[in-house]
């Protein structure tokens, strides 16, 4: 499925080849949940890094999320975050160590999206507080990852395109 996406203040526009696009996976992780917002949750998609086009490409920047381990050790996130400089709107991730993959943000999205037959919600370990899950019957939960990835997942379901 071909994904067409923009920043809210129209200064970025990218499309991007689609082979999963179900916005399923609800990831309420303090990354996701302070950089995307919404529910307390992002939603990402899957692309093909390959077919991403990208027009006001000079407004988009790059974030990239500081981790902590047990003892207090920081690192860096390899996973790139890209957003509008502009108007801070999230757009999409992109890691080096799945080059191949893009993962535009849900919410970045202009394109009519399908509804998923079920919704999957991962990092619930780390959701703050406040953040009430809607948990309907038949989603799945997860304290950290899912056991299955994004093209798994459409896979089960037999949503592969």
């Amino acid at each position: 499925m071909q994904l067409e996406g923009s920043c809210h203040c129209g200064a970025v526009h990218f499309s991007v080849e689609s082979p999963h696009p179900y916005p399923f996976n609800r990831c309420y992780c303090s990354i996701c949940r302070k950089t995307a917002g919404g529910g307390g949750y992002a939603i990402n998609l899957g692309g093909v890094a390959d077919t991403l086009e990208v027009s006001g490409r000079e407004s988009v920047r790059v974030y990239r999320a500081r981790l902590r381990d047990a003892a207090g050790s920081e690192t860096l996130s390899p996973g790139e975050r890209r957003f509008c400089g502009n108007c801070g709107s999230a757009l999409w991730v992109w890691d080096p160590r799945w080059p191949e993959l893009v993962h535009p943000f849900a919410s970045a999205i202009d394109t009519p999206l399908p509804v998923p037959p079920e919704r999957v919600h991962l990092m619930l370990g780390s959701k703050a507080a406040w953040v009430e899950p809607d948990i309907r019957d038949g989603d799945r939960s997860f304290d950290e990852y899912p056991d299955e990835s994004l093209a798994q997942w459409h896979e089960r379901h037999g949503l592969v395109s």
